[in-house]
This record gives structure tokens, C-alpha cells and sequence, in this order.
């Protein structure tokens, strides 16, 4: 069964800074673990579940759900897939499942992405944030190269430097560096053409749901629907770490998320939830193929 995802704009549940987002990109385990050289000299994972490279945002002013649910800006596999937000439609309520758009890159482009991040320094691990900002987000590369992965953290990332006290020339570099890197790996235009193949909307086999008491929107009346499984939104997952108001979160694939993605498809972000006569909010996180559960 393939179920086509929508864009979506994320709900605020109330703005509250910083939350913890669950998704790993260490690139371990998985199957297809046999390593290719590229002419960057460097050997990589070919595993079709093992991050290569990975961008993603966290933390900053914006509300837990949005963080709990964010996606990667991008991800790489070790088989070339690469997976970032695809179209996200501009309405409120927005659809409850995100739009994510999935690409498929030769050898020699994933080396040559490789390249470009070791040219910006991701083949170490890095802590830049010296930035007089407050709630800004922290942008963290994660690189998988020669059977090591590194990991870089930049507070503040997209914002201007012009002015910013107590920042060292060195980081200053490393900063515009990254910056320049992070516009090169969202856009692949650069790449040699016929390297990079359009595979449509990718489409996830397991969702990570996070549920809590609904607080509806009084000027917007949205239809509930019908928890479909079993167990009950009551007792379906574990309390959520670092989660406020009694949120729960659990995992659903294989048949039991076959059945409830049709349904998911159809409610928006303020779609109440109905089981054993209570109603809920849930916030959808689609699993991308190296994620488990909460």
C-alpha cells in the first residue's frame, strides 16, 4: 500500500523553549554494511538504513510539538537515498502528516557531498556557540566517514554574525564555512547531471505518535476520528521524556500503521482523536529508515 503524504504547518501548543527531539544518526547497525572508497579517498557505509550525512534543527523558541515532530533538513543514506521536507502547504489547520520528498544520488554524487563536507570541516567533532542570540535553534551535522561518525553543533547558525561579541576569527570561518556548506547539501544543482534521480514523496513504514489531552481551537470545529487500534490512546505508548501534560508516545508499523496512515491522511493538526470516550491531540512523526521508536 502506498499512501502519498501531505505538506504540513506545524501546530503551536504554546510556545515554550526548547524540547528533545528523538531520532538517531549515528549510523550504526542496519543491513548493508559494506563500505565503498570514492575518489574522495574516504571509505562509506552502503547501507540502505545507515546515515551518511545528516542536517537537522533543534531546541530554540518554538513549541514542544514542533520540536517532538520536526523532520531532518536532510538526510543521506548509504545507498544514495536522500530524504528531505518536501512542499509544505500554507493553511491552518495544516494536515497532520508532514510532506517529505525523497531523491536517489550515484556513488560519485554521495562522494562528492562527502567531499564538500569535509572540505567544511565535519570530518571532526565541533561546538560553536559563541552567538548573543536567545532561543535560537542548534544546527547539527552529522557525518559518517571511515567507519566514524562526527558531529558538529552550531547555535545560531542562520543568523548574522555582524556584530556578534566575544566570536574568535576561527569560528567566524567555520560558521560562513558551514553556512555555505548547508545552502550546497539542501540544493544539489551543482552535481553532474543525470546524478541525482526525482523518486517522488517517500512514503514511511512506521510513525512515531505522540498524544496528550486535546485543546481545541473554539473559532475552528474540526471532525474527531476514531482511535483505530488497539491499545486505546489511554494506555498506547509510554509517558514521553522531557514531554508536558501528561504526553504519551508510542509506535505504530507493519499492519497497525497501515491502518491508521488512511485515517491520519485525513485530519489536520487539530483533529480531535476519540477513544473509549475521551478526546486527544497527536502530533505524527514519520520514522525514516535508520529511526525505532520513542
Amino acid at each position: 500500500m502506498r499512501l502519498k503524504l501531505f505538506g504540513a504547518t506545524v501546530l503551536s501548543f504554546g510556545l515554550l523553549a526548547g524540547a528533545c527531539a528523538s531520532s538517531s544518526g549515528d549510523g550504526t547497525g542496519g543491513t548493508g554494511s559494506t563500505g565503498g572508497t570514492g575518489s574522495t579517498g574516504t571509505t562509506t557505509s552502503t547501507g540502505s538504513d545507515q546515515v551518511v550525512l545528516r542536517i537537522e534543527q533543534g531546541g530554540g523558541f518554538v513549541a514542544v510539538q514542533y520540536n517532538l515532530t520536526r523532520m531532518p533538513m536532510l538526510t543521506l543514506y548509504g545507498d544514495g537515498l536522500y530524504i528531505t521536507p518536501g512542499p509544505q502547504i500554507e493553511i491552518y489547520p495544516g494536515p497532520a502528516l508532514p510532506a517529505l520528498a525523497q531523491q536517489r544520488l550515484t556513488p560519485e554524487a554521495v562522494q562528492l557531498l562527502i567531499q564538500a563536507a569535509i572540505d567544511a570541516g565535519l570530518d571532526s567533532d565541533h561546538s560553536y556557540t559563541t552567538m548573543m542570540v536567545s532561543d535560537a535553534p542548534t544546527t547539527t551535522f552529522t557525518l559518517t566517514v571511515d567507519g566514524e561518525t562526527h558531529t558538529t553543533d552550531v547555535y545560531a547558525l542562520d543568523f548574522d554574525m555582524e556584530g556578534a561579541r566575544g566570536i574568535t576569527k576561527d569560528e567566524e570561518q567555520a560558521r560562513k564555512d558551514l553556512a555555505a556548506f548547508q545552502a550546497k547539501a539542501t540544493d544539489l544543482g551543482w552535481l553532474p547531471s543525470g546524478s541525482v534521480t526525482d523518486e517522488g514523496m517517500y512514503t514511511p513504514s512506521s510513525l512515531r505518535i505522540f498524544s496528550g489531552p486535546y485543546q481545541p481551537d473554539e473559532n475552528l470545529q474540526q471532525s474527531p476520528i476514531a482511535w483505530p487500534l488497539t491499545p486505546g490512546l489511554a494506555e498506547f505508548g509510554d509517558s514521553a521524556e522531557n514531554a508536558i501534560g501528561g504526553m504519551r508516545c508510542g509506535m505504530v508499523a507493519a499492519d497497525a500503521a497501515a491502518t491508521l496512515l488512511p485515517l491520519a491522511e485525513q485530519a489536520s493538526q487539530l483533529t480531535p482523536w476519540t477513544s473509549d470516550g475521551e478526546r486527544y491531540g497527536l502530533w505524527f512523526r514519520p520514522l525514516l529508515p535508520d529511526e525505532s521508536d520513542c
